[in-house]
C-alpha cells in the first residue's frame, strides 16, 4: 500500500488536471504493463496476476480474479495432466463406434447439466476414460471454473502418510475436498492378487474417499469427475457408503466400457 505523495499533488495541480484524475492515470499505467503469467490470456491485468487501483488517497493492489484459474492450470499441470488438456478435447476424441458417440454426447450434455451431479466413466483400460473425463475439466476451465485433477494412487497415498499431522493432513484434503471441480482419475485402483482379481482398497483409503466425497456429496455446487477400472458395483462391494454416494450422483451420467481388449487403443 502506498501513499499518493504530495510530489505528485503538485505535479498534477502544474498540469491543470485534477489530482484524482493524474492519480488515476498512474494507476493505469501500472495496469497496462504487461505481464508474463502462463495459464490464461487475461485483459484485466495483463497476466501479472494484480491489479492495481485507487482507494482513500492511497495506491492498493489486489489479486486478479484470473489467479484461481491459473493455479487450476498449474495444479494439473504439475499433477501429471501436462501437455494433455490440448491433446485430450471433444475435438480429438474418436468416435467410430456407437457406445464412443454415447460417451461423447453425455459428456457434453454434462457440461450444462452438472448441477448437483457428478460423472463417472469405469470399465476397460485404455478406452478413453481419461481422454474424455479431462476433455471436460478442460472445458470447465476455458469457462474460468477452477478445477483440480487427482490421481487416485499418488495423492490417497500422501493423504494417508499425513494422517497423524493434522495440519498437513488438512493442507493436503482440504483443497479437493472444497474445489469447485475434481477429477479423480483411477478411483481405487489396486494392484491384483495371485488369481489376477484386483484388490480391495485398504481400510485407509476407504476412509480418505469416504471424507472427500462426502464433503463434496453433501454440496450441489461441487462438481465431481471420477474414472477408474472399477464398475459402480465394484465401488459398492469396496465400500457401501462411498460407493451408495458415487452412484446417487453419477446415476444420469455414468459409463461403464466392458471389458474387451479390442476397445483398448493403447494397443493399436
Amino acid at each position: 500500500m502506498n501513499h499518493i505523495p504530495e510530489s505528485a499533488k503538485r505535479k498534477a495541480h502544474s498540469t491543470g488536471i485534477s489530482f484524482e484524475n493524474y492519480a488515476q492515470k498512474q494507476i493505469d499505467v501500472l495496469n497496462a504493463v504487461q505481464g508474463n503469467l502462463s495459464g490464461c490470456d487475461c485483459q484485466k491485468c495483463k497476466n501479472k496476476g494484480i491489479v492495481y487501483y485507487l482507494q482513500d488517497g492511497y495506491e492498493l493492489s489486489k489479486e486478479c480474479d484470473c489467479m484461481k484459474i491459473r493455479r487450476s492450470y498449474w495444479n494439473i499441470e504439475r499433477s501429471g495432466l501436462k501437455g494433455l488438456l490440448s491433446q485430450y478435447t471433444f475435438e480429438n476424441f474418436q468416435t467410430p463406434e456407437r457406445w464412443q458417440k454415447e460417451l461423447k454426447l453425455g459428456a457434453k450434455r454434462f457440461l450444462t447439466d452438472y448441477k448437483g451431479k457428478w460423472l463417472y466413466v469405469g470399465g476397460q483400460v485404455g478406452a478413453g476414460k481419461t481422454h474424455i473425463c479431462t476433455a471436460i475439466v478442460g472445458e470447465f476451465l476455458k469457462k474460468g471454473v477452477e478445477a483440480r485433477y487427482m490421481l487416485w494412487r499418488d495423492e490417497a497415498v500422501k493423504i494417508k502418510a499425513a494422517v497423524t499431522d493434522d495440519y498437513e493432513y488438512g493442507r493436503l484434503i482440504n483443497p479437493l475436498k472444497t474445489v469447485p471441480v475434481l477429477y479423480i482419475d483411477d478411483f481405487f485402483k489396486t494392484a491384483n492378487d495371485d488369481r489376477g482379481q484386483k484388490k480391495k482398497p485398504t481400510q485407509g483409503d476407504i476412509n480418505v474417499a469416504f471424507e472427500l466425497l462426502n464433503y463434496r456429496y453433501n454440496s450441489d455446487r461441487l462438481v465431481t469427475i471420477i474414472s477408474s477400472e472399477r464398475t459402480i458395483n465394484e465401488i459398492l462391494d469396496c465400500d457401501e457408503a462411498v460407493g451408495s454416494r458415487v452412484y446417487q450422483r453419477t446415476k444420469d451420467y455414468c459409463w461403464v466400457i466392458g471389458k474387451d481388449i479390442k476397445k483398448n487403443y493403447r494397443l493399436r
